[in-house]
């Protein structure tokens, strides 16, 4: 089973680095880059041009709405999709005005990624001394760089509630138990309105999942892959 594995905002390949050896297991991994447009659609677009002709998708976060936008575009090709710390919300009023503020006071070129307070915000509480992991994601978001982040937050996140009942292959969503970015209601919200969709909740996370706890994320993905490839 190929897998592509999209990032979410602010993030890059990196972000799945702890959970390569248990996704390999799967297949063939590809990487969908987010970076070059402000559009989800555009994104999805983009990565499933160079996307296998069949494969199991992952998106987080922001890569969740892309992820879902490429299974409605291509229903055929997507065997399995697997939504981790996401939302089919639109950006409320707060978080647009938060946005343009934060557009506003970006220097683009003096771009060092995330400040701690802003890192510390997506972790689960007990990492606030995790110096190494507050670190990674921080470097995480200055790979990144100041153009992507002024692209993609200058963008108003629409909401696709309404399109969910589109997707028709067997779909995975993951929450974390202490995500203090995307709620409980998001994710049951993408469960009820995914028809035959399963919501798993991981402990001891907050929103990075991948970083936080990739032992426990990989354990509920791959199983739950290697069921949808099964004969049925």
């Amino acid at each position: 089973m190929d897998v592509v594995l999209i990032p979410g905002f602010m993030a890059d390949a990196s972000l799945w680095d702890d959970m390569l050896p248990g996704l390999k297991t799967l297949g063939s991994i590809m990487h969908g880059d987010t970076t070059a447009y402000a559009r989800i659609a555009d994104m999805a677009r983009d990565i499933l041009s160079g996307a296998p002709e069949r494969f199991a998708l992952i998106g987080f976060s922001m890569g969740g709405y892309v992820a879902r936008e490429i299974a409605r575009m291509a229903p055929g090709r997507v065997l399995a999709l697997v939504l981790v710390a996401t939302s089919a919300r639109a950006d409320t009023p707060e978080q647009t005005r938060r946005k343009a503020v934060a557009v506003k006071m970006a220097d683009s070129k003096r771009f060092t990624g995330f400040s701690r307070p802003g890192v510390l915000i997506s972790l689960h509480p007990d990492r606030a001394t995790d110096d190494e992991l507050i670190e990674r994601v921080r470097a995480m978001s200055e790979r990144v760089g100041g153009d992507v982040f002024r692209r993609h937050t200058q963008q108003f996140q629409e909401t696709d509630l309404s399109r969910l009942g589109a997707i028709r292959c067997p779909t995975l969503i993951v929450a974390g138990d202490r995500d203090a970015l995307r709620s409980r209601q998001e994710a049951e919200e993408l469960c009820a309105g995914i028809s035959g969709s399963e919501l798993v909740h991981i402990e001891n996370a907050g929103h990075m999942i991948p970083m936080e706890q990739p032992t426990a994320l990989v354990e509920a993905i791959v199983p739950w892959l290697q069921a949808q490839a099964l004969p049925k």
